[in-house]
């Protein structure tokens, strides 16, 4: 369902995507020669028994890569961060205490985001820096632009997140 959803956004401002199954390999992902890859989001945990993985070598194509909900942990716990299950599971509005970097460029003003996650970021990988927190999510969102890797912990292309579809246009700004 957020899947559809992120596609549907994305087709909103112009821009042509493809869904892809989660489990599809790398070789299947560069078939569709990508100039920016979305990792959607998802009720699992990434210690889950067969809880969706990354295709091997995805996160070295090269490309933009933005990871949503699901994708955030995910990311993070293959680039050697810390995820941890939440003390509880977040579901609703949340609003992010600070928030910066090029994702948020343009961004003013109070940010309330939607959030449905039951594992949290809890240290940041290597070379990244947080750049929105919350009360109950000190990883609200992390970076590393050199790398053009981003996560956000909430859902930007739900209507919950009124200032969500402004992240992804700057994602699509960023992918050139």
């Amino acid at each position: 369902q957020y899947t559809r959803l992120i596609t549907r956004r994305l087709r909103e401002l112009g821009v042509f995507s493809v869904i892809v199954p989660a489990d599809a390999t790398l070789p299947d992902i560069v078939a569709h020669d990508p100039v920016g890859i979305i990792l959607s989001g998802g009720p699992q945990s990434v210690y889950a028994d067969r809880a969706p993985g990354l295709p091997a070598g995805v996160l070295e194509l090269g490309v933009p890569l933005l990871a949503i909900c699901y994708g955030m942990p995910l990311v993070a716990l293959a680039l050697g961060g810390s995820v941890r299950a939440s003390a509880t599971r977040e579901y609703g509005k949340a609003t992010l205490e600070r928030f910066d970097g090029p994702l948020f460029e343009g961004v003013a003003g109070e940010f309330v985001a939607w959030m449905s996650h039951g594992d949290v970021v809890a240290t940041a990988p290597p070379g990244f820096e947080v750049v929105a927190t919350t009360s109950d999510t000190p990883v609200a969102a992390m970076q590393d632009p050199s790398r053009g890797i981003y996560a956000l912990q909430f859902h930007p292309e739900v209507r919950h997140t009124p200032k969500g579809m402004a992240l992804l246009e700057n994602f699509v700004r960023v992918t050139g």
